[in-house]
């Protein structure tokens, strides 16, 4: 019983110590004034739409609010955190503050997975995999596929949000999603019917796709040609591929 009485003690007395440690660690840390701002983008797809240098300009709001030497606390990190938020490329911010007295801005970027076009190209913009539109950057142009109206009409700007165009943004996603098909596939056009056909990279067919759905089998079916086809006859043999209807593939 005395041994484990004394045992309890001294784990006490180890969580008091630490407690303290990490009290006085905190209080240091509060009162240290930033010395240097050190910023991470995470970029796993190579994309490169926003800089350390921009990082560092959003906190500072160009220069006009210095981080460095000031005291930023809970509620000073986070409006920090909100203004890289605000970022039409950042995904996802994190600042926060070290022992040493630095300032941490973890950023992870935002990725487009195709292009809107427009005749006039400066109203171009991207879509991501949410459907949210994000705007052109003059710092990287993305390899994404291009997607249009063939009369050149704008797509409304929440057209990929409601429930008829997110079968649009499956397609989408479907085709980012599969490196293959994300080489592959150029020019995506949205016909009036709705239906949609695209060009690819290599071949000169256009694929007649349908509508948005049944997207992994039409896919598949298109796969098959692909195997079949163009090493017996060569890829421009025919002209036009349609994958639209089931259980068939009709080429002319």
């Amino acid at each position: 019983m005395d041994r484990t009485v004394r045992n309890l003690l001294v784990a006490a007395a180890c969580l008091l110590v630490l407690g303290g440690l990490g009290v006085f660690a905190a209080v240091r840390q509060a009162s240290r004034p930033v010395s240097e701002v050190q910023v991470n983008i995470a970029n796993e797809f190579d994309n490169f739409f926003i800089s350390e240098r921009g990082v560092t300009a959003l906190l500072t709001r160009g220069g006009k609010e210095p981080v460095v030497g000031t005291l930023p606390e809970g509620p000073r990190l986070r409006e920090l955190e909100a203004r890289l938020k605000a970022h039409p490329f950042v995904r996802e911010a994190q600042v926060y503050r070290d022992l040493a007295g630095n300032l941490h801005a973890d950023v992870r970027q935002n990725r487009p997975i195709a292009r809107l076009t427009h005749p006039d190209t400066r109203l171009d913009t991207y879509v991501d995999a949410e459907g949210h539109v994000l705007p052109l950057s003059p710092l990287f142009t993305a390899r994404v596929a291009t997607v249009a109206r063939p009369n050149g009409a704008n797509l409304p700007t929440a057209f990929f949000q409601d429930s008829v165009g997110r079968r649009y943004l499956e397609f989408l996603r479907y085709v980012d999603e599969h490196e293959f098909w994300k080489a592959q596939v150029s020019e995506v056009f949205i016909e009036p019917s709705g239906k949609l056909s695209f060009t690819q990279q290599v071949g000169d067919q256009r694929i007649e796709f349908g509508l948005p759905e049944n997207i992994s089998e039409k896919f598949a079916k298109l796969m098959v040609f692909y195997r079949q086809i163009p090493s017996v006859l060569g890829w421009d043999t025919y002209h036009r591929v349609n994958v639209e209807y089931q259980n068939q593939i009709i080429c002319e």
